[in-house]
């Protein structure tokens, strides 16, 4: 949920030379290759400290209360599920607990160096527990039970303790697997799919980072539901697969953890000391950055193929449609790769290799080969030449969809981000793109635009200034604040709006920071109705990211990677910040999730709220149906039966998070779930909606996706979804409201017939 502004490059500059005056002190060569690590690691911490103190908005002070939270956040995600380390350990740790502010001032690595031997020792430990308790099969006829609330459980006190929980965690994980495979059994033998079964899990079952085994589900189901003899698996059977399948997955995790390295949770301890800043200040290891470009710019250089690690072996499990794997059509999902050969060079063994390491290897520049030796569905070895290209992922980018319904026609964007190529004004980004759309929207003859930011966790500020600008004459659209000096406004200063008709904003708990810009700024004009959750998620600041590289003499420390932090505050036109507050909908429409804690108010060390000067600016007039709309679609929510049970499901899942006591005695875990199931099933109906209207792809996407059968299918998805989805409904049925004819039933016949004449 960041926003990356493209005019801060100007403010970058002067950020940049108030730190380069000083930094004088980081450019020096490390010459000693024996204590590389350690010294890098020590320049790190220096560095990082010296931006963030000299390019923050608003630093903190380090002293011993920031060395607890420091302390607390670092431990809880070394051991969030507190399965590694004993009540000794914390004992040991804790005399450093107000002691790190002054290690990170003085470089000192003590704290770092022995919690994370001591966490080495302990997962070698658990390794060894965890294969022992599943070597034998559980009784699942004891009474006895396993608290899932990991904040509020001690610490063990020894390794029996310690050996006692990881055995009722684990058998929790396998009661459920198991109760599962006997219920898909049981379907299967009285003739009905297992398609019905509903989800279990409960919010307080979500997987916070490395709480590993709170939901060891099977990673694969067996695919066999007979035994060898063709008779229905017997309990002993379907127990023993569980645990196998159990095994299987704690062995993968393990080795995936076997695969970090001491840089990988060094930058967890860093991580722990930037984000006291606040939330949003953040370390960037090398191959972080990298993905945060790529996120941000929805493009990268290589073949287009998404990788995952099974074991030992790297798997290709989707192919990117338009990279030159998917042209190449050799390769497909489920291909593993073997070897890996750059052009004409000797093919490496990346057997083992660590997914991160694999991935570099088959990266490269635009125009260069990259040779995979392959192991195929079908069994078959195969080599296979690829020549890199820019690959851009479909998925970061805009794109639109129409309905027709009550004689009219509407269009539907989504924004799934607002991106942005810094590195090539001529490449894609986000308001480029909302403005096509909405060019071809209107050539289509639409009556009304829903522009979707659902789930928008920000991205480049100067996008939503172009695509604020596409719906007023002119005007400001955000203000923005550096610590010690005056506002900068940014304003549209373009007199054309592309699309002066009805408007509707669509928002929800995830839409943040850029996303929040837009949304406000459509909101302070009465430009479009916003539509959504109560309110959005509460980001109202600015980073900037800074290659630490350029501050080192030497490459002799490697690749320091980056810094993003907290360099300014923006607000409304109207003054007021969303920070915390985020922007509140206009018409709010009941959400599942309404109840729990996901913003940014709900993070400790967030910054404040506060307000500044409004910037002048015009209210759009050419709305008489607006305050009528809103009072309108209030009404139909209210009286709307499947927004009542959405709004009751909401609390229902509210009081589950709060339920954290699970019976490990097998009948007493299935009446549970089986209450659990029951009501479920009369929340059905929500998944189950359908207000059957038929969206479809514009002229231009049509005629792509005939050529490409992975973006006809993706596009089929979402149209399908949309028909599916109450609140794009709703947000349709304001746009009809906010027609300047009012959409009445003999308009609709009227309408239908005029067609009918000229067909």
């Amino acid at each position: 949920m960041d926003t990356i502004i493209n005019f801060m490059k100007r403010n970058y500059k002067i950020l940049l030379a108030v730190v380069l005056l000083s930094v004088t002190l980081f450019a020096f060569n490390i010459n000693s290759s024996k204590s590389v690590d350690s010294e890098k690691d020590k320049m790190l911490l220096e560095l990082l400290t010296f931006v963030i103190e000299k390019g923050h908005y608003s630093p903190a002070v380090i002293d011993d209360t920031f060395s607890k939270g420091v302390y607390k956040d670092y431990i809880e995600a070394l051991d969030p599920s507190k399965r590694f380390f004993l009540q000794s350990d914390i004992d040991e740790f804790s005399k450093y607990e107000t002691e790190l502010d002054n290690q990170l001032l003085n470089k000192n690595l003590t704290f770092f160096n022995l919690t994370y031997d001591r966490l080495m020792i302990r997962m070698e430990e658990g390794k060894k527990l965890y294969k022992d308790i599943l070597s034998k099969p559980f009784d699942y006829t004891i009474d006895e039970s396993f608290n899932t609330d990991y904040e509020k459980a001690p610490y063990a006190k020894n390794a029996g303790e310690l050996k006692e929980r990881w055995r009722k965690q684990i058998k929790l994980s396998t009661l459920s697997s198991l109760t599962d495979r006997q219920k898909i059994q049981e379907n299967k033998e009285k003739g009905i799919s297992d398609k019905g079964l509903v989800d279990k899990k409960s919010p307080s079952d979500a997987r916070k980072p490395g709480e590993f085994i709170d939901d060891l589900r099977d990673s694969e189901k067996d695919k066999s539901d007979k035994s060898s003899d063709g008779k229905p698996k017997t309990f002993e059977e379907l127990e023993k697969i569980t645990r196998e399948s159990s095994m299987k997955s704690l062995d993968e995790y393990f080795g995936f953890m076997k695969e970090l390295t001491r840089d990988d949770w060094f930058s967890v301890y860093i991580n722990s000391i930037t984000s006291r800043f606040d939330p949003h200040t953040n370390y960037f290891p090398p191959e972080e950055k990298e993905r945060f470009d790529v996120s941000i710019s929805g493009k990268f250089e290589g073949i287009g193929a998404r990788l995952q690690k099974k074991n030992d072996f790297t798997e290709i499990t989707e192919l990117i449609s338009g990279g030159p794997a998917w042209r190449g059509k050799q390769l497909e999902s489920g291909d593993v790769i073997m070897k890996v050969a750059q052009g004409s060079d000797e093919p490496l063994d990346i057997v083992g290799m660590r997914l991160d390491d694999v991935v570099k290897k088959i990266k490269g520049p635009k125009g260069s080969e990259v040779r995979l030796t392959v192991k195929k569905v079908d069994g078959s070895i195969k080599t296979i030449s690829l020549i890199r290209d820019i690959v851009e992922i479909e998925e970061t980018y805009a794109k639109s969809s129409i309905v027709e319904r009550n004689g009219l026609k509407y269009g539907v964007i989504y924004l799934p981000k607002f991106y942005i190529d810094f590195e090539n004004k001529d490449g894609r980004d986000a308001g480029k793109d909302i403005a096509i759309e909405v060019e071809a929207l209107k050539k289509a003859g639409v009556n009304g635009i829903v522009l979707d930011v659902r789930d928008d966790g920000g991205g480049s500020l100067s996008t939503v200034v172009d695509i604020a600008g596409l719906f007023i004459e002119q005007g400001p659209i955000v203000q923005i604040k550096s610590a010690g000096r005056t506002k900068e406004v940014l304003y549209d200063r373009d007199k054309k709006i592309e699309w002066d008709g009805p408007l509707v904003i669509m928002v929800n708990n995830f839409s943040a920071s850029a996303s929040e810009i837009l949304a406000a700024a459509i909101q302070d004009y009465r430009r479009g109705i916003i539509i959504g959750s109560k309110q959005t998620y509460g980001k109202g600041t600015v980073q900037n990211v800074i290659d630490l590289n350029q501050f080192i003499r030497s490459s002799s420390a490697g690749d320091l990677g980056a810094l993003k932090t907290t360099t300014q505050k923006f607000y409304r036109i109207n003054g007021g910040s969303t920070q915390l507050e985020g922007v509140s909908s206009d018409i709010v429409m009941p959400d599942r999730y309404a109840y729990l804690k996901m913003g940014e108010r709900d993070v400790d060390n967030a910054m404040p709220w506060d307000k500044i000067d409004p910037s002048p600016y015009t209210i759009w007039t050419n709305n008489s149906k607006f305050d009528k709309a809103i009072e309108d679609s209030k009404k139909r929510i209210a009286e709307n039966p499947q927004f009542k049970l959405i709004e009751e499901n909401a609390k229902w899942i509210d009081e589950r998070s709060k339920e954290n006591l699970y019976s490990l005695k097998m009948d007493e875990f299935k009446k549970s779930q089986k209450a659990i199931e029951d009501t479920n099933k009369k929340f059905k109906p929500i998944a189950d909606y359908d207000y059957h209207a038929k969206f479809s792809s514009l002229p231009q996407e049509a005629e792509a996706m005939l050529k490409d059968a992975s973006l006809k299918e993706k596009r089929e998805r979402w149209h399908e979804s949309l028909s599916k989805d109450i609140y794009v409904e709703e947000a349709l049925n304001v746009l009809d409201d906010l027609q300047s004819k009012p959409v009445s039933k003999k308009n609709v016949a009227e309408i239908k017939k005029q067609k009918l004449v000229k067909t």
